[in-house]
């Protein structure tokens, strides 16, 4: 099988390296570094042995790019997918910029208008789990977020299931390590104030909350979603509380297994165990678990992803198998 070129504009940032990590060891595809910075003059050397081209359309279509991952703040994707689609090359954006259906939505929550809103509909949301047909005949994926990833993968066989007391709400406690803010050096994320501390952040306006409304069919007002920020270097764990309807020892981790019985990359737990982030470190795998009070109704479920992995870049690469016609599990296990 032959070896299909992929563009990684963003490859500084710890989801695009991320991104590069795996496709080194990709049967069937092969990292090309795209450099989008105007000036790289203060950026330290590369650890790669691939070329760096122009993040150009034309470098792109002269290099047989079969794919481009786009590793970028949204504004740069929303410049950039345009231009790589209109040159017939598939475009995965690891960015927001693409995720949320209408430009209206994007602008609430994003704080900033959408300006390439045409793809909005099109664009296939990257949860493979959920939309695989979808993705596999795309030209454009919007990966999604790494909260969100966690999140739907745990609540949305639930409220399909119709086995959640909408009315009594579900609460999300999310907590994430600092990778997932990005490598731009920040106050907030530099190491004396990281370091032996835990923060709750965007309480009531984190742009990942339509993500998990627009995936798991629920209103706003029906999720209370609370990000953290651990002072480790990857990882996320969600903590999920609501009122179950369903009462029997045992049958919500029997419909996780149910829903999820032929999905490489999640895994449920035994009833009352629950992953934590040393468990999915590394890999492209959700673990979920569930522990249900039958008398009362309460329910509490974990789900833990790495966010660099299963919450971006090896999610990606997952697309990006699907995209190309590939199995959905090489270069991931």
């Amino acid at each position: 099988m032959d070896r299909h070129k992929v563009g990684i504009v963003g490859f500084r940032g710890y989801s695009g390296a991320e991104a590069v990590r795996i496709l080194e060891r990709h049967p069937h595809a092969e990292p090309v570094l795209m450099e989008h910075r105007a000036d790289t003059q203060d950026v330290p050397a590369l650890p790669y042995r691939y070329p760096v081209i122009p993040c150009t359309p034309d470098a792109a279509a002269a290099e047989g790019l079969s794919a481009v991952f786009l590793a970028t703040p949204a504004e740069v994707s929303m410049e950039l997918a345009p231009a790589m689609l209109g040159r017939g090359i598939k475009v995965i954006d690891l960015s927001g910029a693409f995720r949320l259906r209408t430009p209206e939505v994007y602008l609430r929550w994003y704080k900033a208008q959408h300006t390439a809103p045409a793809l909005l509909a099109e664009a296939a949301y990257g949860l493979p789990e959920f939309f695989r047909s979808s993705i596999a005949g795309a030209r454009l994926v919007a990966n999604p977020g790494c909260y969100p990833t966690a999140a739907n993968l745990a609540i949305a066989p639930l409220v399909a299931a119709g086995v959640v007391d909408r009315a009594a709400g579900i609460v999300c406690d999310a907590k994430s390590g600092v990778s997932g803010a990005g490598r731009k050096a920040t106050l907030k994320t530099s190491f004396c104030e990281v370091t032996e501390n835990f923060t709750a952040y965007s309480i009531l306006e984190h742009r990942h909350v339509p993500e998990i409304l627009q995936n798991s069919q629920i209103e706003e007002a029906e999720l209370s979603f609370t990000a953290h920020l651990l002072p480790v270097h990857r990882g996320i764990l969600e903590t999920i509380y609501f009122q179950t309807l369903e009462r029997e020892p045992g049958a919500l981790t029997e419909l996780y297994q149910k829903r999820y019985s032929l999905e490489p990359f999640v895994r449920i737990y035994p009833p009352g165990r629950v992953p934590d982030l040393r468990s999915v470190a590394h890999t492209n795998f959700c673990d979920i678990g569930v522990t249900l009070d039958g008398a009362s109704g309460r329910a509490v479920v974990v789900s833990a992803i790495d966010n660099l992995v299963k919450g971006a870049a090896g999610q990606a690469v997952q697309n990006l198998n699907l995209v190309l016609g590939l199995a959905e599990t090489e270069g991931l296990l």
